[in-house]
C-alpha cells in the first residue's frame, strides 16, 4: 500500500533524512519510533506530500505520489499538531475537511456520522472544539483524517496528551481500521503503544532507519543481552554512574534512565558484581537493583544509545 524509497530531506546544512525506504502492506500497522529529532515528522510529511522531497520517490497503492491530487487523496494525516478550528463545532470542523477532500452533500453527510460515531464523538458533535478536552480533540484530529476512507492512514504521535479513556479508543479504532485493510503509518514515543499495536517496527536515528522487523525480529538482534537498571541515591548522579557503567567489559550501553542507569550487556549475571563494586568505588551509592529480560526498549537503546525522551 506504501512504498517510499530512498527518502531524502536537507535544512540547511543538516540532513534531516538520509536515504529512509518503507515498505507497508494493506492492514498492517507500521510504527516508527526514533528519539526528539531523529527524523520521524520529517519522513512523515515527505511521505504525505507535505514537504518537498530532495529525493526519493513514494507509491501509494501503486500511483505516484507526484502524480498529483489524486494520489495524495489516498492519504489521510493525523499530524501531530491539532488541525482543528477551536471556534466550529466538532461537526463544523468534520464538514469542512470533508470537503477539503471534496464530500459533498449526502457523501459528506453519511461521513460525518460515521466518523463521528466511530471516535465515540457523536454526543457532542454540536459542541465548540474549544471546550472538548485534549483526548477529544485528538479524537476529531484523528476523524478528520478518516473521512475520505484512505487506504494509507498515517498517525503522528495520535495519543500525546490524553486520558487513558481516549488513549484506548484511539487503540481500538486503529485495530478496527487494521482488521478493515487500512495500511497505517503510526508515530509514537510510548514504547508500549508499539508493542500493543504495531506488525512491525522501524527505529531511526539520524535521518537513517536503523532498523526494522517485528517485535520478534528486533529483540533478537541483542541476542542474549539482558537490561540491568540500578537506581541511585545521590541526585546528579547519573550521567557519572552510566560513563563508569560504559567502561566495564561485557557493557553494550550505559545511560540514564527514571533516576540511575540502565546497563545493556550480554551477561547480566556475571555483569553484577563488578558493575556494583565499579559504582562503590567511585563514590556512587546503588539503592535498587533490577535485571530484565531483553525488550524492545533494549533494542531501541543498543540502536540509539539515548533513552526514548531525550
Amino acid at each position: 500500500m506504501l512504498l517510499a524509497t530512498d527518502l531524502r530531506k536537507r535544512f540547511g546544512a543538516r540532513v534531516a533524512v538520509d536515504g529512509v525506504t518503507l515498505r507497508i502492506a494493506a492492514g498492517e500497522v507500521y510504527g516508527l519510533l526514533g528519539p526528539n529529532g531523529a527524523g520521524k515528522t520529517t519522513t512523515i510529511l515527505l511521505v504525505c506530500g507535505v514537504l518537498p522531497r530532495d529525493g526519493g520517490r513514494v507509491f501509494v497503492d501503486g500511483v505516484d505520489l507526484d502524480s498529483g491530487p489524486q494520489a495524495r487523496a489516498r492519504i489521510g494525516l493525523a499530524p501531530q499538531w491539532l488541525g482543528l478550528y477551536p471556534d466550529l463545532t466538532g461537526r463544523e470542523n468534520l464538514e469542512f475537511w470533508g470537503r477539503m477532500y471534496g464530500l459533498e452533500r449526502t457523501a459528506l453527510t453519511e461521513a460525518v456520522d460515521s466518523t463521528l460515531s466511530g471516535v465515540g464523538l457523536q454526543d457532542r458533535a454540536r459542541d465548540l472544539v474549544a471546550t472538548y478536552s485534549g483526548g477529544m480533540m485528538r479524537r476529531l484530529n484523528l476523524a478528520s483524517a478518516l473521512l475520505h476512507r484512505p487506504p494509507l492512514l498515517v498517525l503522528d504521535e495520535p495519543t500525546v496528551g490524553v486520558d487513558p479513556q481516549s488513549r484506548n479508543a484511539i487503540f481500538e479504532h486503529v485495530a478496527k481500521l487494521r482488521a478493515e485493510g487500512t495500511a497505517i503509518l503510526y508515530t509514537t514515543h510510548y514504547m508500549e503503544e508499539a508493542e500493543r499495536l504495531c506488525d512491525r517496527i522501524g527505529i531511526i536515528d539520524g535521518g537513517r532507519l536503523q532498523a526494522e522487523g517485528t517485535r520478534r525480529e528486533l529483540v533478537a538482534r541483542l541476542g542474549d543481552d539482558a537490561c540491568v537498571e540500578v537506581g541511585l541515591a545521590g541526585s546528579g548522579d547519573a550521567m557519572r554512574a552510566a560513563a563508569v557503567a560504559a567502561s566495564l567489559a561485557g557493557v553494550g550501553s550505559a545511560a540514564p534512565f527514571g533516576g540511575g542507569i540502565r546497563v545493556v550487556a550480554k551477561d547480566a549475571t556475571a555483569l553484577l558484581p563488578p558493575l556494583l563494586e565499579a559504582l562503590l568505588g567511585a563514590g556512587l551509592r546503588p539503592n535498587r537493583i533490577e535485571v530484565r529480560e531483553p525488550d524492545l526498549e533494549a533494542v531501541f537503546l543498543r540502536l540509539t544509545g539515548r533513552a526514548l525522551r531525550d
